[in-house]
């Protein structure tokens, strides 16, 4: 599943190709709104919810979508042929750019003043520009409120901080010295964890191709953790840990060095 940077990557990539300029043509693929023309309005802005894209536009509408796992957002030329077996729910055309959206996880169309029936329970975004301390506070109490959950568990649950994804809660939790296994409760000082997190992703959203594999998570580096499952640890050199963590239907790869992380 795309990180909340990536996403924050993929909703500038929208604004530059749409906002400000008026819809030649709407495409929804899928059955509910497959009558849905929005020919005609200017498109204003898209905005990144956590993991969630809004694409709001005049008449008071607002385009939700959401990646999933496999879903993207295709910026092209306008009239560019669609790649056949492409599984497209949505195409957004005006004079002079397409967006072609693929394998979708979600798409709908609701009104702008009810954007909250679909991004309401989310958690305090990450990459809010007006991130502070207050933020970090309620993302740490959302947390708090289930102390007997897993910290990696807690970490990836969207209502409690909307942003984070696999990559960053292992770089976040191994900067951290926190094993994912640890319960929430347990951990000293959940707010200064969420800053780092908040910290983390913010250095890593304007990098075009997202984060590499592998090192140090400063912009243009590499990650300690993520993805170096059997290799040794960058800080003390034992062997670093891949696992699994979370019920059965909801498990997502984790990551970590069991002598830095406790």
């Amino acid at each position: 599943m795309p990180e909340g940077d990536a996403v924050h990557r993929t909703a500038a990539r929208l604004r530059a190709a749409l906002d400000g300029r008026v819809l030649a043509r709407s495409d929804f693929r899928v059955p509910r709104y497959a009558t849905a023309d929005l020919s005609g309005r200017a498109v204003l802005t898209t905005e990144a919810r956590g993991k969630h894209l809004l694409t709001r536009v005049e008449g008071g509408l607002t385009v939700h979508t959401h990646l999933r796992m496999d879903g993207s957002w295709r910026v092209q030329a306008a009239g560019t042929p669609v790649r056949r077996g492409d599984a497209v729910r949505l195409i957004l055309v005006n004079d002079l750019r397409q967006a072609v959206g693929v394998k979708l996880g979600m798409v709908d169309l609701v009104p702008t003043g009810q954007e909250d029936r679909l991004v309401g329970h989310l958690g305090p975004d990450l990459l809010d520009p007006a991130w502070d301390a207050e933020h970090a506070a309620r993302a740490a109490a959302n947390i708090a409120r289930h102390p007997g959950t897993t910290i990696g568990e807690a970490l990836l649950d969207q209502r409690n901080v909307a942003g984070i994804g696999t990559i960053w809660r292992a770089e976040t939790l191994f900067l951290a010295g926190v094993s994912p296994h640890r319960p929430a409760g347990e951990v000293a000082d959940l707010a200064k964890m969420m800053d780092l997190a908040h910290r983390l992703l913010d250095a890593a959203k304007d990098q075009p191709g997202g984060p590499v594999t592998t090192g140090d998570p400063r912009p243009g580096r590499r990650l300690w953790a993520y993805a170096r499952g059997g290799r040794p640890c960058l800080r003390c050199g034992g062997r670093m840990i891949a696992g699994e963590l979370g019920d059965r239907s909801y498990e997502r790869p984790i990551f970590y060095c069991p002598t830095c992380q406790t």
